[in-house]
């Protein structure tokens, strides 16, 4: 199983299916519209400006699982988003990240890049996991984790 087996719905309603993205790189972010780190959507948004015509695709997961940072429907969402920071890059509708009803994309992430000791549970907005170009998991990233810091390993994903 890859990530290309999975699909999911677009932030407009409309299925997206992963097997598009087949042969580039991805980076997919679980997010929120109220959280500390919201402002990585800038971040994120540069990187998909500076890596997306190579190949990379920044996808979002809006999820309103952690303190309840992302109340609003999908399209508040996404009026948030391009307000705020000018987010170009694939939105998703919103999406549970843990537990039994967590989106399948997620159960996938998870258990291909489990968390510090092993956990497999999301900790917070704005974790992200890398996809190379095969649909595999490369990296798994902390919320904290800055965008901009992932950008070595992204151009390493492209070049392979």
């Amino acid at each position: 199983m890859s990530i290309y087996d999975f699909e999911a719905l677009g932030i407009d309603g409309q299925a997206v299916r992963l097997n598009q993205y087949q042969g580039q790189v991805m980076l997919i972010v679980n997010t929120a519209s109220a959280c500390g780190f919201t402002p990585q959507f800038t971040g994120l948004e540069k990187l998909h400006q500076q890596f997306g015509t190579q190949g990379l695709a920044v996808i979002g997961f809006p999820c309103n699982q952690f303190a309840s940072q992302d109340p609003g429907d999908d399209v508040q969402i996404a009026n948030f988003c391009q307000k705020n920071y000018g987010v170009n890059f694939q939105m998703m509708s919103k999406v549970k990240v843990n537990g039994e009803d967590a989106h399948p994309l997620y159960q996938w992430l998870t258990a291909e890049a489990p968390g510090i000791l092993g956990s497999k549970a999301i900790k917070w907005n704005f974790t992200k996991f890398l996809v190379g170009k095969d649909g595999r998991v490369v990296k798994r990233y902390a919320p904290q984790e800055a965008p901009e810091k992932i950008a070595k390993d992204i151009e390493a994903a492209l070049a392979a």
